[in-house]
């Protein structure tokens, strides 16, 4: 069971991660970064600083640390790494289980619950879908845009239900001012989330545009929605509900996004690194052909894709 004063580590301290650290630290909470390079360095020396135009600026101080031996066990691991650095920093992770240790994924994909559970054990992991617009500007500083700032999570394995960690881990974030949101069962978020990311990542990173400059043309609105149809047949598949209202919210989301908007992954290429495209558009595939469903546009966007998941390949 977790207690009120929980000890988190945070596993990946980007752009989100760090971002949702921050905001623990601010709250009192104990937080250690786990980071390396100059990021760390720059957290060590200067602390952490968030720049938000709407929510307000601040700074926290906090551990910075690469080693997790040095750190130890701690109450909650948030992991909040890439997906394509899951072979690198999972073997991070076992320093830091004790007795009660859970392990919260705020990664995008729908496969890392699974991955984290083949390490840890399914009884400590949690999974959760984040929405927020950050980015690591510099190290040592993330930057917010817009307000939005959410984390909805809860149990991925075993019988549904809003267990007791599930609640104390949300009553520990929310006065953090964290639009936390617990659920009996986190398929549900990850793969709404999933519904929406694989075309949106698929379709701004092959147009190599934000996606208001796509989104006005009524054929690629048309295929986008198709394409997040049969990402949904997927997870009818595999027997998991998406919210009632997941096309609708879908909708009017896409609708009102601002123009300048780009993927995590459109950012990624166009900075040279690497992307998301095995974690998105191919896990999709992979679990679509275990099914025999169709995914005809899902798979032109990972054709379009795949020559870039290690980054630039004419570098």
């Amino acid at each position: 069971m977790l207690q009120d004063d929980m000890r988190f580590a945070i596993l990946g301290s980007g752009a989100v991660g760090g971002y949702f650290g921050a905001r623990l630290a601010r709250a009192g909470h104990d937080v250690t970064f786990i980071a390396r390079g100059a990021h760390r360095d720059a957290i060590r020396e200067r602390g952490l600083e968030i720049r938000s135009a709407k929510l307000g600026d601040f700074l926290v101080r906090a551990p910075a640390e690469s080693d997790t031996t040095v750190v130890g066990p701690v109450d909650v691991v948030i992991v909040a790494v890439k997906a394509y650095d899951n072979d690198t920093a999972f073997p991070l992770i076992p320093p830091l289980i004790g007795k009660a240790t859970v392990v919260l994924t705020l990664q995008n994909g729908v496969d890392n619950v699974a991955q984290l559970a083949a390490l840890v054990g399914q009884n400590r992991v949690l999974g959760g879908a984040t929405y927020v617009a950050t980015a690591l500007q510099a190290p040592g500083l993330i930057e917010q845009t817009g307000v939005h700032r959410s984390i909805i999570f809860g149990e991925v394995f075993g019988t549904p239900g809003l267990t007791p960690r599930v609640q104390a881990l949300a009553d520990a974030m929310a006065p953090a001012d964290i639009q936390v949101t617990a659920v009996p069962d986190a398929r549900t978020p990850l793969w709404d989330k999933f519904v929406y990311l694989v075309p949106f990542s698929g379709f701004t990173g092959a147009a190599r545009l934000p996606i208001g400059y796509i989104w006005r043309f009524p054929q690629i609105r048309d295929m986008f929605h198709a394409a997040a149809r049969e990402v949904a047949a997927i997870a009818g598949a595999e027997g998991v509900a998406l919210s009632p209202d997941r096309f609708e919210r879908l909708d009017e989301y896409m609708t009102n996004i601002p123009a300048s908007t780009r993927s995590s992954l459109l950012v990624d290429l166009e900075q040279g690194k690497r992307i998301e495209v095995e974690a998105l558009q191919g896990a999709a595939i992979r679990r679509a052909a275990a099914h025999g469903v169709p995914v005809p546009i899902v798979s032109t966007l990972y054709s379009a894709l795949k020559p870039w998941e290690a980054g630039n390949p004419r570098a």
